[in-house]
């Protein structure tokens, strides 16, 4: 009997849609690399902790929106969980990378924080039961080689502090992964509705610390006003939307090209915007790990354009 095999329409929809998440995985890794830049500078006028607050609380908020104005429930489907993924993903990640911003060197923190793809290796093989294989273990060596002349643990310069948030901020941001890997695993995912109130109730805990942390009050320049707005409306919220939609429409490898591409962008908006340099052991460091996450990524890459 002839008729299009089954899934036909399915395969269709996302071939259509292929472009528009190409586009939005471009724009997104754009926004995400150079909003690297952007809160480093943002850190002469605001506290990490205020900063934080403020951009995650309104970009849950928006995101709450999304959620109404698509029909969904408001209720998050497991609170206690959602808690957690709140407290790892947006507490600890982001107000670690941006505490971190203060006095550590925008593109090397942006790396340090995106080698989030191998602490998630490590954990999920004895926490979800998921066995590196392959290229994978040499990703792995290559990226914890690259973090060691990152460091350079030999010539200590005064800068391990930001460097420690940086990779505790990638810590923090691979185990909320397992976390909402567990979720998924429940069937008590769903993306827009776990988005908005990890955001949210991460923000919530991130008001309290800034509320016990004395601080200068916010210097609300007009350029301060447009960062903010930056990151509560285009990294707290349209990026995070888009980077669900790529996941969605386009195969697993194409989508970590955005995880690749957005440390390569803060390294280059750092280097071209804040004049940065790296040492000659920090360049071979970052060399490393962009090439262990090329690693993992392309394989992947070239599997999805076979499917």
């Amino acid at each position: 009997m002839g008729g299009a095999p089954v899934g036909a329409p399915e395969r269709s929809r996302k071939m259509s849609a292929a472009p528009r998440a190409i586009l939005a995985l471009i724009v997104m890794s754009l926004i995400w690399g150079y909003n690297w830049v952007l809160v480093k500078e943002a850190m002469r006028l605001v506290s990490p902790f205020d900063f934080s607050a403020i951009r995650t609380l309104g970009g849950g908020i928006l995101l709450l929106g999304v959620l109404s104005w698509k029909g969904r429930p408001l209720r998050p489907r497991n609170v206690l969980m959602t808690l957690l993924v709140g407290l790892l993903c947006t507490t600890v990640s982001v107000g670690a990378a941006t505490w971190a911003l203060v006095e550590g060197g925008a593109g090397k923190m942006a790396i340090l924080v995106y080698a989030m793809p191998f602490w998630l290796i490590l954990m999920a093989w004895p926490l979800l039961g998921e066995r590196p294989r392959g290229l994978q273990w040499t990703a792995v060596a290559l990226a914890l080689a690259g973090l060691v002349l990152l460091l350079e643990p030999w010539n200590y310069r005064g800068d391990w502090f930001p460097s420690a948030l940086a990779v505790a901020s990638g810590l923090a941001w691979a185990a909320s992964a397992v976390v909402t890997k567990r979720m998924d695993r429940l069937g008590e995912v769903d993306v827009i509705s776990l988005s908005a109130w990890q955001v949210l109730f991460g923000g919530l805990f991130l008001a309290v610390v800034a509320l016990a942390v004395p601080s200068a009050p916010i210097r609300w320049t007009p350029w301060m006003a447009g960062a903010m707005t930056y990151n509560v409306v285009l990294t707290s919220a349209v990026a995070i939307l888009m980077w669900f939609y790529v996941l969605k429409v386009l195969p697993a490898g194409v989508a970590g090209l955005g995880s690749l591409a957005t440390p390569v962008l803060g390294l280059f908006f750092a280097y071209a915007l804040l004049g940065e340099r790296f040492s000659f052991w920090e360049g071979w460091g970052g060399l490393l790990i962009l090439t262990a996450l090329a690693l993992l990524v392309f394989p992947g890459l070239r599997t999805g354009n076979r499917s």
